[in-house]
């Protein structure tokens, strides 16, 4: 889509090769830098960087590149935790299980944008590390003195399936509506979030679950809709949407920002690795966030039942999940213990290059 136009029957969008589609309305899902949003908001060119580099279509550099990878590995604890957080000084690294015996990790550490990435990484580019160290070793320095299931994960996992990315963020919009007319902004496109909270997709499911709601309430799937009347309810979408979306984008930036500012490398009267205000915060920290601001958080993040209670489904749901989940993982590790070669997958960056 290179652009669209309201008019009294509905919208028209303009497509890249020169043709138009007339529709009732236009949901621009097309992510953070999404094309119906230039142009509702005026932003300019899709992917416009402002002069300084800090900027891209309005949307500020969040402090934090990425690098992301996946392996197939039996960590001791696999069937018990399924997402793990290690948190340092100006950087984090987090694990997750996906299923079929794979680990996809990712390496946040806080850079200037556009840093260069290692050797051998999917663009086949060099970058900062040392002459003849790929992006595995490059990492692996980056983490020295951490703990050593980082270093088992980073050892085990094919150099190619290792990416990077700058990560941008945006400001929730509080006061600017989501709908021009017949036409309207749903997940990345009006509300990107840092990952730290895993809602991006969360929200952007429940996005769509509220909009066909409102508008099946407002009769817009009639065989005559009315243009009023969907314009109409698409802004109550927006004021509704708003304030739980604002709220949870709101706290997947304060985790990022806590994480560069507040926390450093915990006091212990073991060592003296932790000296500074930092440290002595981070361990201060510890209880509160695990007895008040997690489960706080959490119990406000899983507090969506627009169909309401679902009684025991959730446990059975979890126990039948749990029995394939470890059937299939324990088939991978068997096969990647005969030496066969277990297939991974390529990060979300990748398969979202794919896609787009």
């Amino acid at each position: 889509m290179v652009g669209y136009e309201n008019h009294d029957k509905g919208v028209t969008v303009k497509l890249s090769d020169g043709s138009t589609v007339e529709a009732d309305l236009l949901v621009g899902s097309d992510g953070i830098w999404s094309a119906v949003r230039a142009q509702m908001y005026k932003e300019g060119e899709v992917k416009q960087a402002s002069k300084d580099g800090l900027s891209i279509q309005g949307c500020p550099y969040s402090g934090y590149t990425v690098f992301a990878g996946e392996t197939v590995m039996k960590l001791g604890d696999y069937y018990e935790c399924g997402y793990k957080v290690y948190i340092g000084p100006k950087r984090y690294f987090v694990t997750s299980d996906v299923g079929d015996g794979r680990i996809q990790w990712y390496a946040f550490l806080a850079l200037p944008p556009g840093t260069k990435k290692a050797g051998d990484t999917w663009e086949g580019k060099g970058g900062d590390a040392k002459e003849g160290e790929d992006v595995i070793s490059y990492l692996k320095s980056l983490h020295e003195g951490w703990s050593s299931e980082i270093f088992n994960v980073l050892d085990n996992t094919p150099v190619e399936s290792v990416e990077q990315r700058d990560l941008y963020d945006r400001w929730p919009e509080f006061f600017r509506s989501w709908a021009d007319g017949n036409v309207v902004l749903i997940g990345d496109a009006v509300h990107p979030m840092m990952p730290n909270l895993g809602q991006g997709g969360g929200q952007a499911i429940e996005d769509a679950y509220e909009l066909t709601r409102i508008l099946d309430g407002a009769k817009t799937f009639s065989q005559d809709p009315d243009p009023k009347a969907t314009a109409q309810a698409l802004e109550d979408f927006y004021r509704h949407r708003m304030p739980r979306v604002a709220g949870i984008s709101l706290l997947s930036r304060l985790a990022s920002d806590l994480i560069i500012n507040a926390f450093g490398t915990p006091w212990s009267p073991h060592d003296n690795k932790g000296t500074d205000w930092r440290s002595y915060l981070t361990v201060f920290w510890k209880p509160i966030l695990q007895f008040i601001v997690f489960p706080a958080q959490f119990l406000f993040l899983y507090s969506y039942h627009p169909s309401g209670g679902m009684g025991d489904l959730p446990k059975r749901l979890e126990a039948r999940w749990r029995d394939r989940h470890q059937e299939s993982a324990e088939d991978a590790f068997a096969r990647k213990a005969r030496g066969e070669t277990v297939a991974t997958g390529p990060s979300f960056f990748a398969k979202a290059e794919v896609k787009a």
